[in-house]
């Protein structure tokens, strides 16, 4: 059974339940196993080495992930080779990978939990009544500690972006 947590975030305003444990800034990065758009599985150790910018996302087919996703593909063209930006959903992979392509996608990859929900689980973001990923980011360092989460409080709204690259710019 896991662990349920409320009152961390809401979507349109109304409390959800996040199911999983609740990662802290220090600790081990949990491993986990999602797809690419090629259904190849793919876990933390498939980026050894790198700095993660991991941004879960409920579904690239909404307004505010697709913002996201591309402000994230903007702001990957600014970070040095060792830095990776991984968008994590729960969208199927053929559906990601049709996305990228529309959308000019090509610095940001696009992986799926929907197998497993192996990484919604393991990070603490999976939501349980709508069975989609909250928005939230973590930057992972290159030993695999999180050095970052942002949690969104309000699923709808986009991240804060200069947070975000501040912290991974400090990393690097």
């Amino acid at each position: 059974m896991l662990l349920e947590r409320k009152n961390v975030v809401t979507f349109k305003e109304k409390p959800v339940t996040l199911l999983g444990p609740q990662l802290r800034v220090g600790d081990p990065a949990p491993d986990f196993t999602v797809v690419d758009n090629a259904l190849a599985p793919i876990t933390l150790a498939s980026y050894q080495g790198k700095v993660k910018v991991i941004s879960a996302v409920p579904s690239l087919d909404t307004p505010v992930c697709e913002m996201e996703t591309r402000r994230f593909n903007q702001e990957a063209a600014t970070l040095p080779d060792n830095v990776v930006v991984l968008t994590v959903s729960l969208d199927l992979p053929f559906a990601q990978k049709r996305w990228c392509g529309a959308s000019g996608i090509d610095r940001v990859i696009t992986l799926s939990d929907y197998q497993e929900r192996s990484f919604g689980q393991a990070y603490g973001v999976l939501v349980k009544e709508l069975k989609l990923l909250c928005r939230t980011i973590f930057i992972i360092d290159d030993k695999n500690l999180i050095r970052y989460i942002q949690f969104v409080p309000e699923i709808t709204h986009e991240p804060d972006y200069a947070a975000v690259i501040g912290a991974v710019k400090n990393l690097v």
